[in-house]
């Protein structure tokens, strides 16, 4: 594929992600496309796995849009597509309830490109500062990010 190609596939394949339409990805998929990113616990086999997943994505964070944050990578072979996710959590994810927070999560696909679909998918997102952000972790610095360490072990070190 030309990176005009790739360009236009990483474009559609970002609207699907935000068009709340799981059947959008059929298109833009092979049909043994293989899927991962930090919240499945297997890798998805297909477009109608990975349309399920997105519409769990549309449940939690019903306005979630991705945008494109940087210039694509690909070898017509293989893509990397940074990106984030922006978005407001109004219902449960996975064992979190819902917190009204805004989030806006980076992250990177990387693909593997056969006949002009997408065969392989990876996504990297920064889960922590998500986390973080939904009020699911604590801040740096502060007193609950201090009790968290210690309790795992790493000790906690005053300042003075």
């Amino acid at each position: 594929m030309t990176p005009d190609e790739v360009d236009e596939l990483i474009d559609r394949w970002q609207a699907a992600w935000s068009s709340r339409d799981p059947d959008a990805f059929a298109d833009l998929c092979a049909a043994n496309v293989h899927y991962e990113d930090p919240l499945t616990s297997d890798p998805l086999e297909g477009a109608a796995a990975l349309g399920r997943h997105a519409q769990m994505l549309w449940t939690a964070i019903p306005d979630a849009r991705l945008e494109r944050t940087g210039a694509r990578l690909t070898d017509g072979k293989f893509v990397a597509a940074p990106c984030r996710l922006l978005g407001t959590h109004r219902d449960k994810l996975g064992p979190f309830p819902p917190t009204g927070r805004s989030v806006v999560i980076n992250g990177v696909f990387y693909g593997e490109l056969e006949g002009g679909r997408l065969r392989r998918v990876r996504a990297f997102f920064d889960v922590y500062t998500a986390a973080r952000e939904l009020g699911i972790m604590p801040r740096p610095g502060s007193l609950g990010e201090r009790a968290l360490i210690a309790l795992r072990g790493f000790g906690v070190r005053l300042e003075r």
